[in-house]
């Protein structure tokens, strides 16, 4: 049986997806949570009761036209595989998974939020040989702006992060200050691109991590001055990309010359990963696997499957 569910119940995003291993592909299927126009987030009861909707209608939606039999099902549980690591939203898809575990026989196979993130983008940028080895990954998102050193089983070790705002609540606030509804991502980039700037940003690094939320404070200072929503946009952009820059520098410096994978929300902005594909030589998940996703999830379990 060469079919894996992935489910993975995030803080942004309801998602499921199957991994077929003899086509090697990937069907999957995802709705962002609801977000009030104006507002930058869920509580995390809002979250636990909008994947209680979504989740079934997601899965009939991924299961219409399937007719195999599912070999074993992968949930991720918790944001990363640390102490204290937890989000009640992540429930809604163990519940799940455990529930069809029960009824089929299947095994269930746990992993993080994170973890699915890192192989999702091993599996788009084409760089699945790096399973395994020692690599830099790097998952900037909403919730998360990490520089992780990862081995093994995508064992992440935390190498650098951004000590105040995540780069991903950096985008979301210049954009929904300039009207666009939450997650405002794809506006920021859109506009960033249509900017005719480039700004050079002068951001020091305090043993290794880096501090963002100056990035919004600018923006808004900007934005009160009546200045272009593109450059605002692209002030935004340019300033968290010298901020992961010199995280990379700084990795490479620290721990050696190792490959590069970025992913996260954040990481499907144009602007930043043609830069980082020329200059740090950098493998990106694509846009459609780089947002919160299930795939990351099913290749995992089948990974597990083997062992």
């Amino acid at each position: 049986m060469p079919y894996f569910l992935g489910i993975d119940t995030s803080n942004y995003t309801t998602s499921c997806a199957i991994y077929d291993s003899d086509t090697d592909t990937v069907v999957h299927h995802k709705k962002l949570l609801p977000v009030k126009k104006g507002e930058l987030g869920l509580r995390q009861s809002d979250a636990v009761f909008h994947h209680t909707v979504q989740l079934p209608e997601l899965m009939k939606e991924l299961f219409a036209d399937f007719d195999g039999e599912i070999a074993a099902i992968g949930v991720s549980d918790a944001p990363m595989r640390a102490e204290g690591s937890y989000m009640p939203c992540f429930l809604t898809g163990v519940c799940t998974a455990e529930s069809i575990a029960a009824a089929t026989g299947k095994p269930i196979y746990r992993f993080s939020h994170q973890q699915g993130h890192i192989m999702a983008a091993l599996f788009s940028s084409g760089r699945r040989e790096l399973y395994g080895k020692d690599f830099f990954a790097f998952h900037v998102s909403g919730g998360t702006t990490q520089a992780l050193l990862v081995s093994g089983e995508l064992d992440a070790r935390l190498i650098a992060s951004s000590l105040d705002l995540k780069a991903g609540q950096a985008v979301d606030r210049v954009g929904v200050m300039l009207g666009y509804p939450f997650p405002a991502g794809k506006y920021v980039d859109e506009l960033a691109q249509k900017s005719d700037k480039k700004y050079k940003i002068n951001i020091k690094l305090k043993d290794g991590n880096c501090c963002l939320s100056g990035v919004e404070n600018k923006c808004r200072a900007m934005f009160e001055k009546g200045e272009k929503p593109e450059d605002i946009c692209r002030y935004c952009i340019d300033y968290i990309m010298t901020a992961l820059y010199k995280i990379a520098l700084f990795a490479k410096e620290k721990y050696g010359d190792l490959p590069m994978i970025f992913s996260g929300g954040v990481m499907s902005n144009k602007i930043i990963r043609e830069e980082f594909e020329k200059t740090l030589g950098a493998g990106f998940a694509t846009p459609e696997f780089s947002a919160d996703n299930a795939a990351g999830i099913a290749l995992l379990a089948h990974k597990r499957s083997l062992e």
